[in-house]
């Protein structure tokens, strides 16, 4: 996501004013053309005699809207009207017609794996009689599209990370019209964040061990309007599963890392990363949005650099000559050409004997008009493989 992150948990509700608003809701849209494997990839899935073939997605979802109108609000009155309109952006961008497409993609590539950022779960209450403002979860909106499309994912592991509300809500196109107090409103609405990793269970020789989960001590946080000094915090965390594939054993892990504009925290989360769960004897492979380019020349934090030289290789680099922008659309999904002009979605790894390919997916317009995109980012797709066993020693290949 580009823009700030937004917050844990909202500890004190501001002080209110009356507000009349109007949200414009986008009408359905059609399918999009769905990401596919390199050519001459089918039949190869699984490697050699050398080791297996891992395949790995990373996705981040896009919760449908940026978060900067309420990090910028400086009073409640302004609170309320830019979660107003984050809400009605994220209708807008249809997230049921997002996810269908995510699963398009997913159905065309099959990876084994599948690291997903940003999987929200909006969850609007109606107070008043007659409001009927819809929720939204994208994990089970997008497993009953695989289930739809005769695929088999299960939920491998979930970090609960940033969770904020309940809060006053004010979308009159679903009768939430009035906000008079931080507790008398006809709507509220809660926003929740998670990382999350699915499992391909036709996957054979496929096995894996219990979800362990973390919470970075660096995390951003920023005050609240009118609550009496009270601060939104900023949850960002990690999830990983031990496993192996036809006796090659691997640790697999999904984060999430702050955002360029705070850049120590996001470096400081890259360091707990590297002394903690990244921190094994097994083969690792780590994907995520990491939120620092690929492209040192423009990145403004050490991340990519840190993480590269101190224990990772990128996939990415068996595609030297290529770009790999993941990153972003705008905000509303709108533009009518791709803005990808970053690469910060990656799929890192160490100790595996090679990355066999890298393609990025999900970079193609799903419709016309808007939204046109099935998130605000592309994924990235690799064919990585194991090292044979359980070997004892990591080969690092820098850049």
């Amino acid at each position: 996501m580009p823009s700030r992150s937004f917050p844990s948990r909202l500890l004190v509700l501001p002080a209110l004013g009356a507000l009349v608003a109007a949200l414009l809701v986008a009408p359905p849209v059609g399918a999009e053309h769905p990401g596919g494997r390199p050519p001459g990839h089918a039949g190869s899935k699984h490697g050699s005699k050398h080791g297996p073939t891992l395949e790995v997605l990373t996705q981040n979802l896009y919760l449908g809207s940026s978060l900067d109108p309420a990090l910028d609000a400086t009073t409640g009155v302004e609170f309320v009207a830019a979660t107003a309109q984050i809400y009605g952006t994220a209708v807008a961008s249809d997230p049921p017609r997002r996810l269908a497409a995510v699963a398009d993609t997913i159905a065309a590539t099959r990876p084994d794996l599948v690291g997903l950022q940003e999987v929200s779960r909006w969850t609007a209450v109606p107070v008043a009689a007659g409001a009927s403002p819809p929720s939204y979860d994208f994990l089970a909106l997008l497993l009953s599209e695989l289930a739809e499309r005769g695929l088999s994912y299960r939920v491998a592991g979930v970090s609960d990370n940033a969770d904020i509300g309940p809060v006053p809500l004010v979308a009159p196109g679903f009768g939430c019209r009035t906000v008079s107090s931080p507790t008398s409103a006809d709507c509220v609405v809660s926003l929740q964040d998670r990382d999350v990793i699915l499992e391909n269970t036709r996957t054979p020789g496929l096995r894996l061990g219990p979800p362990v989960t973390g919470r970075y001590a660096a995390q951003q946080s920023v005050p609240i309007p009118d609550a009496g000094g009270a601060t939104l915090d900023f949850g960002r965390g990690w999830v990983h599963v031990d496993g192996s594939l036809r006796g090659a054993r691997f640790r697999f892990l999904n984060t999430h890392l702050e955002v360029a504009g705070f850049a120590a925290v996001q470096e400081a989360q890259a360091r707990e990363l590297l002394a903690g769960p990244a921190r094994t004897r097994r083969q690792l492979v780590a994907v995520g949005d990491f939120n620092s380019p690929a492209d040192r020349a423009s990145s403004t934090t050490s991340t990519y650099a840190d993480l590269t030289r101190r224990w990772f290789d990128d996939a990415w680099w068996i595609n030297r000559t290529r770009p790999g922008f993941t990153c972003c659309q705008g905000g509303a999904l709108s533009n009518p050409t791709s803005t990808l002009r970053t690469r910060i979605d990656l799929v890192l790894t160490r100790g595996i004997r090679r990355a066999r390919w890298a393609v990025v997916v999900g970079a193609r317009p799903i419709a016309d008009p808007p939204p046109r995109w099935a998130s605000d980012h592309a994924g990235v797709v690799a064919g990585l493989q194991l090292r044979a066993g359980d070997p004892r020693h990591r080969h690092h290949h820098p850049r």
